[in-house]
């Protein structure tokens, strides 16, 4: 047993308990708005606690991404499932996607693990591979009903996320809730016959997308 294992197999402190509770919930803060790249020194420092506490919880980024997000991703999994069992299988599809946008839309370091194989390597990566499996299966069950166009593939729900969350990223300090507009035209062409809803959230006007030009940093340049 190595030492880092037989130290987590130690039942721990009240005083470890609430320094590991405050050090997580730092990592959602930081994570949610930096994203994953920041480093163990930032979420101390924002947990109000020493690096070097963090590391006796905690061996490296990995492993606090672990400990964060399985939990976090479980019960997505658990949403898709209610999905799944919706009477309504559009409807069903529709409420799982629209949830997971407006979360992602706000929480850069859930975006990452879930589109992004560089993060989460263990229980994280399991639901991931979960994620595929449901998620074909809902698929197949609205096209069944001819509501969803045939071509529409499970692949296609994560690009969706992905496109939520760039613009959740481009817009997000001007007019947070603009994912919503493009939300509802994709998922106008998510139908075999598209035409469902007209009354879209406002599109930016020249002055709130030229400030959004000012604030986005692509990632890798904040």
């Amino acid at each position: 047993m190595t030492i880092t294992a037989e130290r987590q197999s130690r039942p721990l402190r009240a005083d470890a308990l609430r320094n590991r509770a405050k050090i997580l919930q730092a990592a959602a803060e930081v994570f949610a708005e930096r994203g994953l790249e920041v480093t163990l020194d930032d979420i101390a420092h924002h947990a109000g606690v020493g690096v070097g506490t963090v590391y006796r919880r905690f061996a490296d980024r990995e492993a606090l991404v672990e400990a964060l997000f399985d939990d976090r991703m479980k019960v997505m999994l658990q949403r898709l499932r209610d999905a799944l069992e919706d009477p309504d299988p559009w409807h069903g599809l529709l409420g799982f996607v629209e949830s997971t946008c407006a979360l992602l839309a706000s929480d850069r370091g859930m975006r990452q693990v879930m589109l992004s194989s560089a993060y989460g390597q263990g229980e994280v990566a399991q639901c991931r591979d979960a994620f595929g499996i449901l998620g074909a299966d809902l698929v197949a069950r609205v096209k069944d009903t001819g509501v969803l166009r045939p071509d529409f593939e499970v692949t296609d729900i994560l690009v969706l996320f992905l496109l939520v969350g760039t613009v959740a990223d481009f817009a997000g300090e001007v007019a947070p809730g603009l994912w919503r507009r493009y939300f509802d035209i994709m998922v106008d062409g998510m139908r075999a016959q598209p035409g469902g809803s007209s009354d879209l959230p406002a599109a930016l006007d020249n002055a709130k997308l030229t400030a959004a030009m000012g604030c986005w940093r692509p990632m890798g340049r904040r």
